[in-house]
């Protein structure tokens, strides 16, 4: 197999069910990165290389609806090292602002190198000649220069789907120059922010001691590296439709029945991880029951909690710190039959994530700091009728778009108060001003849009650009 188009992320974008017969099978993964490099993949006859979870050993290449899809194994060690440890114990709070602490281990950064050597191998060895390579995230953030030095040919981009943090952060790693000369590897590097990318810029020029100029890189080589914003999105088109069909709204007025008709529903969505500000939220929300502002006869709090990483410490001690504050305030706030905070540890498909959408009228979205938060633009998505309201932290990516939205500090509980009373006060004339210009935003910048954008920056570069430029003949 050699494919004029690669796709190498962490995670396939397929995962191992089993089916109630005992047969395994594989199960199209919900998520907007899926959606947006399908089209592409499949007119580049392209491949997409990643990890399929689990220790599952010796897996054959396989097409999955169209997609060809080459399965990478890792062993109990390495999902321990690589994944659990280097990706989420050290750089996910790092790159985060250190909402948690990092930990900094010599075994982990070990196995984090090891498994992106095996990447970088696999990727030289599918990609034809002169093939673009587009890189995924944060687990694999030394490919693009490992590939380099195995396959000069390639276009190579990377694009980082979290925050990118300032230097102050930064520089607290150990392995920051090579980290930084990983990503260098690449000839376009793409973050959510321009402020991320001028972090990079700037620590290239502090640390690695290139020179560079806006958002360019002057490598001795010969070579050019851009770092630039390719803020990320989401099918617009494929939310709204579904949010139209008659099965989601009739879901969706179901939903509002079972929670008892109150007069506003909140709503939160959110995978299971402390970078999300959830407690606080519910916290504001119980303070603002507990005052009086409001009644569970008027409003509810919706949360969904998708578990993640529950072998992870962090993420287990975050659980059970919800799970008290939610029965307390059940308890202190709630009546029979009608709770105060639905609280849901689980994860849906999309058609049941589109009818809370359409059921919702005000979407709490306060993370402490996020790459982007698509959860807010699928909200917006599906919102047809211009109703609804967005609360948004002004540390999530999205912010920068949705400039409509009720923005605010999640530090400051009781500025989120007045944020959630606002919108839970909001007439329908403010409702659809603000939702109007979200809805024209995100519609205009789609998922679709990002991925062109970035590939078509990406294939402006020449082709024998990644080869090392021959030193001049002395005369």
């Amino acid at each position: 197999m050699h494919a004029d188009l690669v796709v190498v992320a962490n995670r396939l974008p397929v995962d191992r069910v089993e089916l109630a017969d005992g047969t395994r099978t594989w199960r199209r993964s919900p998520g907007g990165l899926v959606s947006a490099l399908e089209p592409v993949l499949r007119a580049n006859d392209g491949v997409w290389i990643g990890w399929p979870g689990g220790t599952e050993t010796g897996l054959e290449p396989f097409d999955d609806d169209g997609l060809h899809l080459l399965p990478m194994s890792m062993s109990a060690q390495e999902i321990e090292e690589h994944y659990e440890g280097f990706s989420n114990g050290t750089l996910w709070p790092l790159y985060h602002d250190l909402v948690a602490k990092p930990e900094f281990h010599r075994e982990w950064w070990n196995g984090y190198r090891s498994v992106n050597q095996r990447f970088a191998e696999k990727c030289a060895e599918v990609a034809a000649e002169g093939a673009t390579v587009w890189v995924q995230d944060y687990q694999l953030q030394l490919v693009p220069q490992m590939l380099r030095e195995l396959r000069p040919d390639l276009r190579i981009g990377f694009y980082l789907h979290i925050p990118f943090p300032p230097a102050e952060l930064f520089q607290q790693l150990p392995w920051r120059r090579q980290l930084l000369e990983g990503l260098l590897g690449a000839d376009l590097v793409g973050f959510q922010l321009p402020g991320a990318a001028q972090n990079f810029i700037r620590l290239v020029r502090q640390r690695v001691g290139h020179k560079t100029h806006r958002d360019l890189v002057y490598l001795p080589d010969g070579r050019t590296v851009r770092a630039a914003a390719f803020p990320i999105s989401i099918d617009f088109a494929g939310f709204e439709e579904l949010a139209h069909r008659e099965s989601v709204n009739a879901r969706a007025k179901e939903i509002r029945e079972q929670l008892g008709n109150p007069r506003k529903i909140f709503l939160g969505v959110d995978r299971l991880d402390y970078t999300k500000g959830i407690y606080a939220r519910l916290r504001s929300f119980g303070e603002l029951l507990r005052d009086a502002h409001f009644d569970v006869d008027d409003a509810v709090f919706v949360q969904v909690a998708v578990p993640s990483r529950e072998r992870v410490e962090q993420y287990r001690v975050l659980r059970d710190e919800i799970d008290r504050l939610v029965g307390r305030l059940n308890g202190d706030l709630g009546r029979i039959g009608r709770p105060a905070i639905s609280y849901l540890h689980s994860s849906f498909p999309r058609e049941e994530m589109a009818a809370l959408y359409r059921a919702a009228d005000i979407m709490v979205v306060t993370p402490y700091r996020d790459g982007m938060n698509l959860v807010a633009k699928e909200y917006v998505a599906c919102r047809y009728e211009d109703d609804g309201a967005l609360v948004l932290s002004e540390f999530a990516g999205a912010a920068e778009e949705l400039r409509q939205a009720w923005l605010v500090n999640p530090y400051d509980m009781n500025g989120m108060k007045a944020a959630l009373l606002e919108a839970y006060k909001a007439d329908q004339r403010e409702l659809t001003r603000r939702m109007r210009a979200m809805r024209k935003t995100v519609s205009t910048n789609d998922v679709r849009h990002w991925a062109d954008t970035f590939l078509a920056e990406l294939a402006r570069i020449p082709a024998d650009h990644g080869k090392p430029v021959k030193p001049a003949k002395r005369s």
